[in-house]
């Protein structure tokens, strides 16, 4: 089984949190998997939410609600991929952007002009990487290779377009040990983030395994589904840490190597 790897990235990012609408408008911390599989979708030139008006005043009329998804989490839903954060320990800076919507019929008050409150994400960057094992992997894979798109890829929203650079394909190779480092982010409830003593290091560096790459640990919940009757968010708590792990699931890990660099850096990542 092969992996395509790329590298996603871009001056700013603005991925919304649903819960709050007034003062100012929030932004997860880091991309999440929805968003993905709405840049990947653009890529083929899949429809977005905007079809979805359509079928639920489809639904009004039938007077009964039932399942549906946009085209793009359709077609898209089942891929299996990993993120890399590639900002240190996965943490992104962000800052607060205020800037005029003078549409006219942005805002009620005199004038139609709305002030809005925005946090941005500051040079984000990532490495995605997808298992190619079904037919919409392997169209993404053609797409990249040959650096073409349907419709403009943003990071979030049209304000924030997205560089997408090929790192290229290579075979997965799966591992199989007692603990692992994990270079993406992984489901919380899946590894037991282990604080092991000077002379355990030690040992397991004598052995040939994998260091880990500091203390530390990113935690948040973020979209990882969508509900099939309104489509809204269904989170789960995901963390990145440098800390050697131990899995709580029967979850496979892979093994990559990022060829780019002077020093061939290995890389040990979890699909979902």
């Amino acid at each position: 089984m092969e992996i395509l790897k790329f590298k996603l990235s871009g001056k700013s990012a603005f991925f919304k949190k649903p819960e709050v609408n007034t003062y100012c408008y929030f932004t997860y911390g880091n991309i999440h998997r929805v968003a993905l599989l709405g840049i990947l979708g653009a890529i083929l030139g899949y429809k977005g939410y905007s079809q979805m008006q359509d079928i639920l005043s489809n639904k009004k009329k039938k007077g009964k609600l039932e399942p549906s998804y946009p085209e793009f989490y359709e077609k898209l839903k089942d891929l299996k991929i990993a993120i890399l954060p590639l900002n240190p320990k996965g943490i992104i800076s962000k800052k607060i952007q205020i800037f005029n919507n003078s549409v006219g019929y942005a805002s009620k008050e005199q004038g139609g002009n709305l002030i809005v409150k925005e946090q941005w994400l500051e040079n984000p960057k990532w490495e995605i990487c997808i298992l190619l094992d079904c037919e919409e992997a392997k169209k993404i894979k053609e797409a990249i290779q040959n650096h073409k798109c349907k419709f403009y890829p943003y990071l979030g929203t049209n304000d924030h377009f997205a560089d997408i650079e090929y790192l290229g394909v290579e075979e997965a190779k799966t591992i199989e040990d007692d603990m692992y480092r994990i270079d993406s982010f992984v489901f919380r409830d899946d590894v037991d983030i282990l604080d092991l003593e000077r002379e355990e290091l030690e040992d397991w560096k004598s052995q040939g395994k994998p260091m880990p790459k500091g203390i530390f640990k990113y935690e948040e919940a973020l979209p990882y589904d969508i509900n099939e009757i309104t489509n809204n968010y269904k989170l789960q708590r995901f963390v990145y840490t440098g800390n050697l792990v131990e899995l709580e699931e029967d979850r496979k890990v892979y093994h990559i190597q990022d060829k780019n660099k002077k020093e061939i850096e290995d890389k040990y990542i979890i699909f979902y």
